[in-house]
């Protein structure tokens, strides 16, 4: 235990090392100040607004930004849709797959342009090169940059004074990708090729095995480039089925460690980039502390629950902890580690399957799901989410000393909670009633590996993952059915652009008021008592919401399986 002990602690430092000047870095492309790649892409992102025209960088109102959102969006959900449709007559094919089905289609291209990367097929075997590269990797860069820049409006909103506009989402779009996604993929993927990670265009090999002598097709394909931006993006969808768990995707501990740190290390730079931005680093600080220690709450759960809770059975060793559904060369400790993190972050990538964890170990991820993928969360997405869990905490202070509640020297007042709760509230209540509409349907079973609690957890597991734009699942789901691809493809587009219009609307009317001066009756917003109450807000928001389901299944599941 105490080389795993020693291992998180070098991740967490690791990280933490490399957020920080990342966090300036950002800072600095969030203003547009020079950086040192503006001499190679500063020409690059010129020609890029003189094709857009004169109003590519005119400061934009949160009604045209949001219409700017959505209307991109909607585009690269029509092209991609078509792509996956239409893919068995497009080129870089070797396989020959065919086109996809209508539904398949649309859940699969509402999941990738909401940057949940719910995948209910296998890449392998159901996706030419085309539209594994011209199709969703593209859409892993542009949503990951879409999450970022409605984080980047609302930070203006903290910083502007009486000002009705919040920035051009088209000059973020571009700057996001251009300074920091692309040289960021770039980089890992060459970490990644280097690690053994495939990046060809052959088509698959078949190969004879040393064990038993028969034929197996060993799938190739552009994995590598993919790969990067699933876990810089917090996409996760996988190049293969498998995932992250599959030989060629992440293929030894060394790949493993750099896609680990990969999924959190734009979700932890962006917090300390906030705090730059306000001109108040405790502010970053402090939101980097309350994701940290929940984070480390949960990877302690899991990795404890996987070594300590195994139900044993008859002529079974477990005395290693639980392997089922882990990679050997990950093992226990690494397999808890990559769920922790995927599930903290809106990244979905997994390294082991997450239908084989104990009922308390498969408990973890699904919580730091439901608690509203804030702690580190999606790439932009999560910091707003967890700004809106602080100005709820700031409101209810407030509401206890009889004072209006301000943050960052803006008054919070009914406007900005309406925000706030569409923000909260929406992903919660689509989880709920995907889950219960799935629940209700007469054939459930037949979508379902396990009855009784454990297949009870695979049905909340998977409407979490979508009602909350992660992408992980619980293996023993049947994913690719009409109803799942609809009604799951429908929930993942609502519980990305309500809560992101409603940040883009939150934004504006914070620029639009005065900055107030702080007084002794100002709530601190920097201190470990504030850490405490805004983590007990998200556990109590969290806890209302799913604890009689979480009842229902990994805790009914625990007990039934000691």
């Amino acid at each position: 235990m105490s080389l795993v002990l020693l291992k998180n602690i070098l991740f967490i430092i690791v990280l933490i090392g490399l957020a920080i000047p990342l966090g300036r870095y950002m800072y600095a492309v969030m203003k547009g100040s020079r950086t040192f790649l503006s001499r190679v892409l500063q020409p690059v992102e010129t020609w890029i607004y003189k094709g857009m025209g004169e109003n590519s960088t005119a400061s934009m109102s949160p009604k045209k930004y949001a219409l700017s959102v959505l209307i991109f969006s909607a585009v690269g959900f029509i092209f991609v849709m078509l792509i996956l449709m239409l893919q068995g007559v497009l080129p870089l094919n070797p396989e020959h797959i065919k086109g996809m089905s209508i539904g398949l289609s649309f859940n699969t291209a509402a999941s990738f342009i909401s940057n949940t990367n719910w995948q209910a097929y296998a890449g392998e075997t159901q996706l030419s090169y085309f539209s594994q590269m011209v199709g969703l990797t593209v859409q892993n860069f542009v949503s990951a940059a879409t999450g970022i820049a409605v984080l980047f409006a609302l930070i203006r909103g903290f910083i502007l004074k009486k000002e009705h506009t919040i920035g051009n989402f088209w000059q973020d779009l571009t700057r996001i990708t251009l300074y920091v996604l692309l040289p960021m993929s770039l980089i890992l993927a060459l970490i990644l090729v280097s690690g053994g990670v495939v990046q060809n265009f052959s088509g698959a090999s078949v190969q004879t095995t040393l064990q038993s002598g028969v034929s197996q097709i060993i799938p190739m394909g552009p994995a590598a480039s993919q790969i990067a931006i699933k876990q810089l993006g917090t996409n996760g969808g996988g190049f293969f089925g498998t995932n992250s768990a599959f030989p060629f995707e992440n293929p030894t501990a060394f790949t493993n460690f750099f896609e680990m740190v990969a999924i959190l290390i734009i979700p932890a730079a962006l917090v300390f980039m906030f705090g730059y931005a306000v001109k108040d680093r405790g502010q970053g600080k402090t939101l980097f502390l309350t994701m940290m220690i929940v984070f480390v709450v949960a990877l302690f759960g899991i990795t404890a629950a996987e070594y300590q809770t195994v139900p044993h059975y008859a002529g079974v060793d477990v005395s290693a902890g639980n392997m089922e559904g882990k990679e050997a060369r990950f093992g226990v400790a690494d397999s808890s580690l990559f769920a922790t993190s995927t599930t903290a972050a809106s990244n979905g990538s997994v390294n082991a399957m997450h239908d084989s964890l104990t009922p308390l170990g498969g408990f973890v991820p699904l919580f730091l799901m439901q608690l509203g993928e804030v702690i580190f969360g999606g790439v932009g997405s999560g910091l707003y989410g967890m700004i809106a869990f602080v100005i709820l905490t700031v409101f209810i202070a407030g509401l206890m000393v009889g004072r209006t509640p301000e943050y960052l020297g803006k008054k919070i007042e009914p406007y900005d909670m309406k925000m706030v709760c569409l923000i909260i509230l929406g992903p919660p209540l689509m989880t709920l009633f995907g889950t219960m509409f799935a629940s209700m349907m007469p054939n459930v079973m037949d979508y379902l590996t396990n009855r009784g609690a454990h297949g009870f957890s695979e049905v909340l597991y998977a409407f979490t993952s979508m009602g909350n734009n992660n992408g992980s699942a619980f293996a023993g789901f049947k994913a690719d059915t009409s109803f799942t691809n609809f009604v799951g493809g429908t929930i993942m587009l609502i519980v990305r652009f309500v809560p992101l219009v409603a940040t883009l609307f939150l934004a504006s009317n914070l620029a639009k008021k005065k900055p107030v001066a702080a007084s002794s009756g100002t709530l601190k917003t920097d201190t470990g008592l504030f850490i405490g109450l805004l983590i007990g807000v998200i556990f109590l928001v969290g806890a209302l919401s799913f604890l009689p389901s979480l009842a229902l299944g990994p805790i009914a599941d625990f007990f039934t399986n000691k």
